[in-house]
């Protein structure tokens, strides 16, 4: 497997530093609102990442954070009158039940930022002691790394320290150098009086970055495979935790994994910037989070998607001519264990995670699916149905996973339809016996109007629903 490692600019290959296992840390979200489908690109792209480690045969720890403490979480705060923490809580719950819908593999270990103060302390004290930070000496608790203290500054990103602009998170003059960023930032008066901790320095909260650099201590030791996040985290966030990580002593990340952005028109969707789809506006035009998931990993994970309702929509009829073969083949040659996948789809998986070659290769084998199933080859047929399986399972997407057959992928109401619909197929069915044909036509016709397609087959009526319930 190879992979591009933003810091050396390049596809390497793929050495675990433990053999036979695999350790990963993901930049989760900061949670001052719910998610929008910017954030599950992350979710899903790292998702199959892992997927594919684990087919690999590795033993995969995989660490997803929650920042749940930062400067925009206390402005809703103050904005709404209610507490940091309800509003970070609810927002991961949210985050948490999307995750679930898309059927995004629940993290090894999802560490909150607020409940490893105690390790940013000591990291911090250890950067004081070798010279690299130091607290300000304006009296407000501040403390702050010393970027030229670190002479790699900048190495990840590619830039040139004296080309940045000051960092924003604390007035220049406390700083000796204005590019030095804040590791502890010292209580404020307008802040609120529960986002406080007490520490060596003085009651305050972490900086930003210092908190991803103490969780990936703890759970993943000084040294880890992947570090993982979008494009727009390279600098400052990613280039300031690797400074203080190794100016703290530690190897940290082996590679540097990074996923292109969701742009809405010309700029990335955002938050702060109010261009914001979720996954419930998507689900209300009759595209199911099956049928986004397709959409969010079809382009090479470090491609930029540029956002529009016709591609999400190409997309869904993509991958429901997938969904459409799997079903028809168990009706033919019933449930098919998931087999070998197709050599093409291996090889495009191991160049650096390309789902889009790979997903060339799996259309290919359910077009020759098809093709068996029209010319009644039961064996060719559950041939293709056991590959296509596995390559769907590798991409989170196997329609027969209990994830999307049990309603959990965003289909509760399932069981109730698959009841009404085979209720209205029986009366359909009655009117044809009795030749009917009016009264047959009506009852196709309704279910067409609610959505429901029927299909008549050898084996008797099938149907299908095209939006989300």
């Amino acid at each position: 497997m190879r992979l591009f490692d933003t810091a050396t600019r390049q596809v390497r290959d793929f050495v675990p530093r433990v053999p036979g296992q695999a350790s990963v840390y993901l930049c989760g979200l900061t949670v001052q609102s719910g998610p929008h489908i910017g954030h599950l690109r992350s979710g899903v792209n790292y998702d199959v990442l892992r997927r594919w480690l684990l087919h690999a045969g590795l033993d995969v720890v995989f660490v997803r954070n929650i920042t749940d403490i930062d400067d925009k979480i206390l402005a809703k705060s103050l904005e709404q009158g209610r507490p940091f923490w309800s509003i970070a809580y609810a927002n991961e719950v949210t985050l948490a039940a999307t995750y679930r819908a898309l059927n995004v593999l629940p993290p090894t270990y999802e560490p909150r930022a607020t409940g490893h103060v105690p390790e940013m302390h000591e990291m911090i004290t250890e950067l004081i002691e070798r010279g690299n930070a130091y607290p300000s000496n304006d009296g407000s608790g501040d403390v702050y790394f010393a970027v030229g203290s670190f002479a790699e500054y900048g190495a990840l990103s590619g830039q040139k320290p004296d080309e940045m602009q000051a960092a924003a998170d604390g007035p220049e003059r406390a700083k000796r150098n204005p590019r030095d960023f804040a590791l502890w930032k010292g209580a404020k008066a307008e802040e609120p009086d529960d986002a406080e901790w007490p520490s060596p320095w003085g009651r305050g909260r972490p900086g930003w970055h210092i908190e991803c650099s103490a969780m990936a201590k703890r759970y993943l030791g000084a040294e880890f495979d992947i570090h993982g996040g979008g494009l727009d985290l390279v600098f400052p966030h990613h280039e300031n935790e690797q400074a203080q990580s190794r100016a703290a002593g530690l190897p940290f990340a082996r590679f540097w994994v990074h996923h292109g952005l969701l742009n809405l028109g010309e700029a990335k969707m955002s938050k702060s910037l109010g261009n914001v789809i979720d996954l419930d506006a998507v689900t209300e035009r009759g595209i199911r989070p099956a049928d986004l998931r397709y959409y969010l990993l079809a382009p090479h994970y470090r491609a930029r998607i540029d956002f529009s309702w016709q591609a999400l929509e190409e997309a869904a009829t993509a991958y429901r001519r997938i969904e459409g073969f799997v079903q028809r083949a168990v009706e033919i040659v019933g449930v098919v264990e998931p087999g070998a996948m197709c050599a093409e789809f291996a090889e495009a998986m191991n160049d650096d995670l390309n789902t889009s070659a790979a997903l060339a290769a799996l259309h290919e084998v359910v077009r020759e699916g098809n093709t068996a199933l029209a010319a009644g080859e039961d064996k060719a047929t559950a041939g293709a149905l056991g590959s296509v399986r596995a390559m769907l399972g590798v991409l989170g997407l196997d329609p027969l996973d209990p994830v999307w057959a049990s309603g959990k992928g965003g289909e509760g109401l399932r069981g109730t339809v698959d009841a009404l619909v085979a209720l209205a197929l029986e009366q359909r069915t009655a009117a044809r016996a009795r030749k009917d044909w009016a009264a047959a036509d009506a009852v196709r016709d309704q279910l067409k109007q609610a959505g429901v397609v029927v299909e008549d087959t050898p084996h008797g009526p099938r149907w299908t629903i095209g939006s989300e319930l």
